[in-house]
């Protein structure tokens, strides 16, 4: 079941959403073009669209759909936000990546890595903030810890059995893997900080 939000403040937060989204799905375009390792999820996504031949967008739409179907015996509820992440972050991955080059040199594939990285930190802060659902993946990562799972064990699991298939499928593993494993939760949680839209107060 779809669960709406709070009519009172929905503009300011689908103006949150969107951008954040956009941001995420820039910043990952980066990253592939880095070719200097791409975070977990990624490293599948783009390991499967090296086995299809599909856009890696068209998979970050596909894998997040088949996630979703995890949330039906765990009776996590869709937000808004969940329906666009899942949808919206993949578009624009693939549509970033037609018109985005393809650097050689060290320097700029750096420079593209930590803008990636920026921007998902950024988008994610976004997004979430908007407070309209998460993401397919995060989702089904929390809704496992309210099982009662330890939810940094359920994270390492199935991130770890993400980036495994991926690199066996012939992912890209690398320095930007290991630095957006360092660096996304901390850049998540200082845009957090400044961007979460608090819950409206209840009417009497």
């Amino acid at each position: 079941m779809l669960e709406l939000p709070d009519r009172r403040g929905l503009r300011r937060r689908l103006l949150q959403l969107f951008p954040g989204l956009a941001a995420c799905g820039v910043g990952l375009a980066l990253m592939v073009r880095a070719r200097l390792g791409l975070g977990p999820w990624d490293v599948l996504h783009q390991g499967l669209s090296t086995l299809t031949g599909l856009p890696i967008g068209i998979l970050v739409i596909l894998v997040g759909l088949v996630v979703l179907l995890g949330w039906v015996p765990l009776r996590q509820r869709l937000g808004i936000g969940t329906v666009c992440n899942a949808l919206l972050i993949g578009l624009v991955i693939d549509a970033v990546l037609v018109v985005a080059p393809e650097p050689d040199r060290l320097a700029t594939r750096w420079a593209f890595l930590l803008a990636g990285l920026a921007l998902m930190g950024l988008g994610s802060g976004l997004y979430i903030g908007a407070g309209l659902g998460p993401g397919p993946r995060d989702g089904l990562m929390t809704g496992l810890a309210a099982r009662g799972y330890s939810l940094r064990l359920v994270r390492t699991l199935i991130e770890l059995s993400a980036l495994g298939a991926g690199w066996a499928l012939g992912g890209n593993v690398g320095i930007g893997t290991l630095l957006f494993a360092l660096a996304i939760g901390p850049l998540v949680q200082a845009f957090l900080d400044r961007l979460t839209i608090p819950a409206p107060l209840p009417t009497e």
